[in-house]
């Protein structure tokens, strides 16, 4: 077996632990790096969503447009992370595989 071929399931699975894993395992640096910080974004942009949506339940917030807010950044949030995801995956074991 040659030392350069990738396991494309082994790169799939480090992809599913955390996007942009299973990149830097293909050897594809600047782009698992780039998945990295896009993932950690929309983490941050989930995170600021949900703690808007906090506030309000607690009744620290009266103003309906910031649960609004807070829900568009939750949700926002959410489809980024499962998207990016969804590509990190796929994207990891088709370049393994034809490595």
């Amino acid at each position: 077996m040659n030392q350069d071929t990738k396991n494309p399931g082994m790169a799939a699975v480090l992809s599913f632990v955390f996007n942009g894993l299973g990149q830097l395992y293909n050897g594809q640096i600047l782009k698992g790096l780039l998945i990295i910080f896009l993932s950690s974004l929309t983490m941050l942009v989930l995170i600021l969503g949900s703690i808007l949506i906090g506030f309000w339940l607690l009744g620290k917030i009266i103003s309906i447009k910031v649960l609004i807010l807070g829900l568009v950044l939750f949700l926002g949030g959410l489809i980024g992370i499962c998207v990016l995801g969804i590509y990190s995956i796929f994207n990891a074991y088709q370049v393994a595989k034809k490595l």
